[in-house]
């Protein structure tokens, strides 16, 4: 999934305190041969979860479901089918949210239709910012092994997985539009669930709309009834509860191979098939050859709005993808192959918890890497790659090596917000780890052997860590011999849990011919203060690639504040350029103009706000206009282009320039009222400069979108 990325959360912590095990449902077995002498699994933990999924197994669920658009509610019933495995549980716990409205609960036993349900008592208990728990008394009759149905029902008012678009949101605006964003515990306010990727099962919908409307979902199979006008959805393979996915609206199909889709509002839809084309079969295909069958049937993607809070999400057989990517042939490439890698790792196999979230980005970025190398070059991954390590080490500067989310393993307290987490390490640092376990093995090909074995073995459970040790060393014996897990300097235990830069990273000379005409050009540029014209005249940047220009502008970022000569000469060369380019290019030169405050440019700034509404480009610039002296022209703009942003981004840009109470930014709850020019504040400049030490650093840490 490509994501913003957040602020440091502050209240990590190594403390947490021990569950059940959750009965073999969701790591690997137990006993299986640890990494170590001595090492011992301790029992699974989901701290971000208030619900008992310990106690029961949970073998299917349905939604059946009304999408009212007027009032901007789903409301109807969801069913669980619950084996209850422990002696003595008498309350079913259900991760919930404030936002949904509970109307009753009942349960029954299988093969007895004409047994009436039983109504159930409930309440619903805080648990944290992000969520509250559904304590559910169950019938004191109740057996260990015997399937029962729960039935919940509910609606959903304002919680953070829905986001509706009024119609002047969507591009067609024609029509509103509905997604779900499920991605780490929001989908707790799309349904009460065991919201922990420790949990997986198979799902069937049933959703009811307005004629006119077309319903998709993260789902294997479906039909819809005209007459009924009820869309029907199974999802055959066991996926955990943030995977399940919904989308609805004006949305039209074209097939670009024989097992996908492009699906987009009509007004998009030639644009998105023509720069997808063939391509996508053809990444399933280099994906199968490396890592074995696509396991999930249909590969589709629906490209939304900008509205769309993140850049891409890898909901099986249907991958959300925000439409303003479009723009970048490179940066859609890499965005999709990174959503098809994750059909093997994050959806196939799936991190136990969200402390390990790198088992699943960590892998789809090795496993991405690996398809662009077989489908274009070793030289066009190196460079994406310097791109992102770059990006990764910039992190670093910021946080300190010794922040605890630089580890792979970050342990946090009941109460933070794992998407908090959603950092560069988990991607990049993963990636390195995983690169560094191929090269123990001496040859790339046997390590995709290796990759291709352990989704066989896995596929369709959770794990964690020590599963995918295990693993390796038990197909790598002569590994285990050699004690490669205590190399020094290079332990497994201080890859997972130790803070800082990777241990190691991979060779990436392969792609010298595409970055180091970059680096020579950064080094004209930052000789002087005068640089020379005539050497500048020999690199031919018009030639270059998206990712070699974006290379330049981040490596000139890092170098800001530059001289005022060399950004009238900088402009001068490459701003027309770059306007006839895409977002992607844009906005890094953009944010040069703003640290640098040179006000020549400041008119292509205000064009790009009033035409980019995705939070992706505008909140690292208004963050950086807030950050120097352009606060007022920030809060200028803000008021021409704010009744095309929609509700959650404007209340996000309200807070950066207004500095109020930092309200979760993805709640769907009631928007603050547009504010007129005439009745708000006009900061000056000089106010603003000595508070925004605190905001520049969390700018940094958007620079580089991520894919999750």
């Amino acid at each position: 999934m490509m994501a913003e990325l957040q602020q440091t959360p502050t209240s990590l912590c190594c403390c947490r305190k021990s569950l059940p095990t959750s009965g073999g449902r969701c790591a690997g077995d137990s006993d299986r041969p640890t990494a170590g002498p001595g090492s011992q699994r301790c029992p699974l933990v989901d701290v971000a979860s208030a619900s008992n999924f310990q106690c029961f197994q949970l073998r299917h669920l349905h939604l059946d479901l009304r999408i009212n658009f007027a009032v901007k509610e789903m409301s109807g019933w969801l069913v669980l089918d619950l084996v209850p495995i422990q002696p003595g549980v008498h309350t079913l716990v259900l991760d919930s949210h404030p936002s949904l409205l509970i109307h009753s609960i009942d349960c029954k036993g299988p093969g007895a239709p004409q047994e009436e349900p039983v109504s159930l008592t409930y309440r619903l208990d805080p648990f944290t910012e992000y969520g509250s728990s559904l304590n559910i008394s169950l019938p004191t009759t109740l057996k260990p092994g015997r399937l029962i149905h729960i039935t919940v029902r509910y609606t959903t008012t304002d919680g953070p997985a829905i986001w509706w678009l009024d119609s002047e949101l969507t591009c067609g605006q024609s029509r509103p539009l509905v997604f779900t964003q499920g991605h780490s515990v929001c989908n707790r306010s799309f349904f009460p669930c065991f919201d922990t990727p420790a949990i997986k099962s198979t799902y069937t919908a049933s959703v009811r709309v307005p004629d006119g409307v077309t319903v998709l979902m993260s789902a294997s199979r479906s039909s819809y009834s005209k007459q009924d006008r009820v869309f029907q959805f199974s999802m055959e393979f066991p996926v955990p509860s943030y995977l399940v996915a919904l989308v609805a609206g004006e949305l039209q199909h074209v097939d670009v191979g024989p097992r996908s889709r492009v699906w987009a509002e009509p007004c998009l839809l030639s644009c998105a098939v023509k720069k997808l084309g063939g391509s996508v079969e053809r990444w399933l295909g280099v994906a199968e050859e490396l890592f074995g069958a696509y396991l999930w049937g249909r590969c589709d993607i629906v490209f939304l709005p900008p509205s769309f809070p993140i850049v891409a999400m890898e909901n099986p057989c249907l991958t959300f993808i925000i439409a303003s990517i479009l723009e970048s042939s490179e940066f859609l490439l890499i965005d999709v192959i990174h959503e098809i890698a994750h059909g093997w790792f994050g959806n196939a196999v799936t991190n136990a918890t969200w402390e390990e979230m790198w088992l699943s980005e960590g892998l789809a970025t090795y496993a991405q890497r690996r398809i662009t190398t077989e489908a274009y070059g070793e030289a066009f991954t190196c460079l994406e790659t310097v791109v992102r390590l770059d990006a990764l080490h910039r992190q670093l500067r910021l946080l300190g090596d010794n922040n605890p989310v630089s580890k792979l393993q970050v342990k946090f307290e009941q109460g933070v917000n794992p998407s908090t987490l959603m950092n560069l390490f988990t991607y990049e640092k993963g990636f390195c780890f995983v690169s560094y376990l191929s090269k123990l093995c001496g040859d790339v090909r046997r390590f995709d052997c290796f990759l291709r074995d352990y989704i066989s073995e896995f596929k369709f459970k959770s794990v964690v860590a020590q599963d995918l040790i295990d693993y390796f060393l038990g197909y790598f014996p002569e590994l285990e011999d050699a004690a490669v897990t205590q190399r020094e300097g290079l332990e497994f235990e201080r890859w997972l849990s130790g803070c800082g830069p990777p241990l190691y990273e991979p060779d990436l000379s392969a792609g010298g011919a595409l970055i180091q005409p970059v680096q020579d050009l950064c080094d004209v540029w930052s000789s002087s203060d005068a640089p020379d014209l005539q050497a500048v005249s020999a690199f031919h940047v018009s030639t270059w690639s998206t990712f070699q220009i974006v290379l330049f502008l981040d490596r000139m970022l890092d170098r800001s504040p530059l001289p005022h000569d060399v950004m009238v000469n900088l402009s001068t060369r490459y701003s027309c350029l770059f306007d006839g380019l895409n977002a992607e290019v844009q906005i890094r030169w953009l944010q040069m103009v703003v640290r640098n405050s040179f006000y020549p440019d400041l008119p292509r700034v205000r064009a790009f706000l009033h035409k980019h509404t995705s939070r992706m480009y505008t909140v690292p610039l208004y963050e950086d206009l807030v950050a120097g002296v352009m606060k007022c022209v920030a809060v200028e703009i803000f008021y021409q282009t704010q009744r095309r942003l929609h509700p959650n981004l404007r209340r996000t840009l309200q807070q950066i320039l207004f500095q109020t109470s930092a309200a979760p930014t993805n709640q769907n709850s009631p928007a603050l009222p547009l504010i007129p020019p005439s009745t708000s504040p006009q900061p000056t400049a000089t106010a603003t400069a000595s508070s925004t030490s605190g905001t520049s650093n969390s700018i940094a840490l958007r620079d580089v979108n991520v894919s999750a």
